[in-house]
């Protein structure tokens, strides 16, 4: 159940606890919109509460375009700064990402620490990041959003120069550390170049073995790990906290008469940070690829929020490349709903699988749309394969499961229906009127 606005304009600490071992911090929520409610600020409490930090209160501002130099107006930071003090907040948090100007700014005329939207998820990527190739996109993420912020950071040495923001200790010091940030980009970027070749290798390594790719993509927390574990019978480590899966896991899954590589991917949010897309573009690579998206959303998710989800997911596959792949919209948790929303849910997506991993349900029928979905992918051959290349029959068995099989004096002829990739191969063998 969401939490009440009345709740979530006060004191919303409840479950909200910070991970173990991490100072406790109490942030204030803002948010400058030109439209809205409370209700926006539910999915930045939870990324708050993802990293570790209790969100006591909520202040919104009306604004076609955020103050470009405080973000909030000046009347409304003197509303701010005293709900700092009644909820006893030491930390401001913002639902957009800021410009160190505005950064600086608040933090000097409201006298606690100030983070925005972009600096939380990082924080968060950083520590769910568990692999190599994990760390080393999150660290380059963090480099390119810090880099602009280094001004700031050495403001108390500047004062130190002869010239304004030209000469002095300070200004040494901020272009030493430029110039340390940027050489450690590059080498970042290096080293992902080699993930990226690396991942090539896999990638061709899979495709020779021609079986197809189906990747989950959606909103993180809609339960696309559950549903991995679910379908495969994989053992993808699932909790109930936003991007809690960072690297894409591939596991084969059974479907009618053949096997596809089914392939989890980092969550997508609204807002997602740039960053992070262009940090982890060899890992999204795989969604780009897939030969059939599953976008799997929260059934249980209010139809608002259901609607935004499913805006931001494809806004952000648009921005990488594969809104063109065919998909399948999944509407997952369907054990939380109620027969009346179950319907509604059918009413307004009719096309869409409601499944539970938790209970089974719709996995069934999900397989089935699935290998559905795929065969439409399939090119139908009439191929004559001569007797000294009886090995390719065996293999065609193989790929495509069922087949129609015909002895003649010529070799033998066969009717079979083929991923794109794999009738390329056979093209020598095709009758003479396909190749026309």
């Amino acid at each position: 159940m969401q939490p009440t606005r009345e709740a979530r304009a006060t004191h919303t600490t409840n479950g909200s606890e910070p991970a173990a071992g991490r100072a406790r911090q109490r942030a204030l929520m803002v948010a400058a919109l030109a439209a809205g409610d409370e209700q926006e600020l539910i999915e930045l409490e939870e990324l708050l509460r993802t990293a570790g930090v209790a969100a006591v209160g909520g202040v919104l501002q009306r604004l076609d375009h955020p103050h470009p130099g405080t973000y909030l107006g000046p009347g409304k930071l003197a509303d701010v700064k005293a709900e700092i003090a009644r909820t006893d907040a030491n930390l401001l948090a913002s639902d957009d990402e800021l410009t160190p100007r505005q950064e600086r700014n608040l933090e000097e005329q409201l006298g606690v620490p100030v983070i925005d939207r972009t600096a939380i998820i990082l924080d968060i990527f950083a520590a769910h990041a568990h692999t190599a190739e994990g760390k080393l996109q999150v660290e380059l993420a963090q480099l390119r959003y810090n880099l602009a912020r280094m001004r700031g950071l050495w403001s108390h040495l500047e004062r130190l120069g002869g010239g304004v923001g030209t000469r002095g200790p300070g200004e040494t010091q901020i272009e030493t550390d430029r110039r340390l940030a940027h050489n450690r980009i590059a080498t970042l970027q290096r080293r992902l170049a080699h993930v990226r070749s690396n991942r090539s290798v896999m990638r061709a390594e899979r495709e020779r073995a021609q079986l197809p790719h189906v990747a989950l993509a959606g909103y993180t927390n809609a339960g696309k790990s559950t549903l991995l574990n679910a379908l495969t019978g994989a053992d993808v480590g699932v909790r109930d906290r936003l991007f809690h899966t960072l690297d894409p896991t591939t596991r084969v899954l059974h479907t009618g008469g053949r096997d596809c590589l089914l392939t989890d991917t980092v969550g997508f949010i609204r807002k997602l940070p740039h960053q992070l897309v262009e940090a982890f573009g060899a890992t999204l690579e795989e969604t780009r690829r897939a030969d059939l998206i599953l976008h799997v959303a929260d059934a249980s998710a209010p139809e608002h929020e259901l609607a935004k989800m499913l805006g931001a997911v494809e806004d952000v596959l648009s921005e990488i490349g594969a809104d063109e792949a065919p998909r399948v919209l999944v509407l997952a948790k369907s054990d939380l709903l109620t027969p009346e929303c179950r319907q509604q849910l059918r009413n307004r997506h009719p096309e869409a699988v409601l499944v539970s991993p938790v209970t089974g349900e719709g996995l069934d029928q999900l397989k089935l749309r699935i290998d559905e979905e795929l065969a439409r992918t399939l090119r139908e051959l009439e191929l004559l394969i001569p007797y000294d290349e009886g090995g390719r029959v065996a293999e065609l068995h193989g790929l495509a499961g069922d087949l129609v099989r015909e002895d003649t004096p010529e070799g033998v002829r066969v009717s079979v229906r083929l991923p794109p990739p794999v009738a390329a191969r056979y093209a020598p063998f095709a009758l003479a009127r396909q190749r026309a």
